[in-house]
């Protein structure tokens, strides 16, 4: 048979778990509803009682609300996420590209598991997976765990790597090289993690795409400290952007009114600009002359030219050339 301390301490877990699980503002309970649900429990208790239980709950920190009505009402006040937070958590999940279908699904559940019972009705009509390539790689979550284990302990790691044949066959990378690599940092770019550090094999600063890592495993080998000059923000910038500020110009684009927004997004608000004519405006952004860019103009398909330096107006051409040639062969 319990005795008294034991069922006082199951009636305060059962009432907190209640209170999490099934309220929140829009769906409180009366204190009436809270001792039928520990009637059910096989706890026989009274309105002193579990008033009691209740004020301990808040003066211990829990966060219950009660609204004074005849009979009282309670419900779970603050939480961890608010239900706005949760449906942008679960949408950025649903739709990520590098985490794998059915990690999605598993990880929206958990997540709406953290919203009252009543509001996760409303949580579950906004999962969705878009018709993009989800990836297929449901070790991904922990490599990218490994290497910040690693990049703690500052040691090395080693994995293989892969890639693919014509016949989309999944190889490794060089029948199955081990490479090791120091370990710097994680990115994540346009919906991809990769890996940078020091690598053995390249002897250099290399990048490696996270999803195509495979038996990764932390060594004993301590990690070759960064170079003294190397700043993730600039190598990222290079890598990821292609840009390098020594080699920025300035370019003179004319483009269509209705593509504003675009240039805004692309180069920021303090982009100058100006009026061309009643349909159109040019734009004076700092770029690099890369492939990153040019591929930027070029899917406005001459909605937004370069009207100069004379570098660039050269070079986008002569890209645009070798594509029709490409084209006619």
């Amino acid at each position: 048979m319990k005795t008294e301390p034991n069922i006082m301490k199951r009636r305060l877990l059962l009432v907190q778990k209640l209170l999490y699980e099934n309220t929140d503002e829009q769906h409180p309970l009366t204190t009436f509803e809270i001792l039928d649900y520990l009637l059910e429990q096989g706890i026989l208790t009274n309105r002193k009682t579990l008033k009691g239980d209740l004020d301990l709950m808040v003066e211990c920190g829990m966060d219950i609300v009660t609204i004074q009505s005849k009979p009282n009402r309670y419900f779970w006040g603050t939480r961890k996420f608010e239900q706005a937070e949760l449906k942008l958590l679960i949408d950025a999940v649903s739709s990520s590209r590098f985490i794998s279908r059915r990690k999605s699904q598993t990880l929206s559940k958990k997540l709406i598991s953290l919203s009252s019972g009543p509001s996760q009705k409303a949580l579950k009509r906004n999962i969705y997976t878009t018709d993009h390539v989800k990836s297929g790689n449901e070790a991904l979550l922990y490599t990218v765990d490994t290497v910040n284990e690693a990049i703690t302990a500052r040691r090395k790691i080693s994995f293989k790597y892969t890639d693919y044949t014509p016949e989309k066959k999944k190889v490794f990378k060089h029948g199955g090289e081990i490479y090791t690599l120091s370990p710097y940092a994680l990115f994540w770019n346009q919906d991809y993690y990769y890996i940078v550090g020091y690598s053995e094999k390249h002897e250099n600063i290399s990048t490696f795409r996270a999803d195509r890592v495979a038996e990764i495993e932390i060594t004993d080998e301590k990690a070759v400290r960064k170079p003294k000059d190397f700043r993730i923000d600039k190598y990222s910038s290079e890598v990821f952007e292609m840009y390098d500020a020594a080699k920025t110009v300035k370019v003179k684009l004319k483009c269509r009114n209705e593509h504003m927004r675009y240039v805004i997004d692309r180069f920021g608000e303090k982009v100058e600009t100006e009026i061309a004519d009643e349909e159109n405006f040019f734009a004076y952004p700092e770029v690099a002359l890369s492939p990153n860019f040019y591929s930027w103009v070029f899917k406005f398909a001459g909605e937004i030219r370069i009207i100069s330096p004379d570098k660039a107006v050269s070079e986008i051409s002569t890209m645009a050339q070798k594509l029709i040639i490409a084209e006619s062969i």
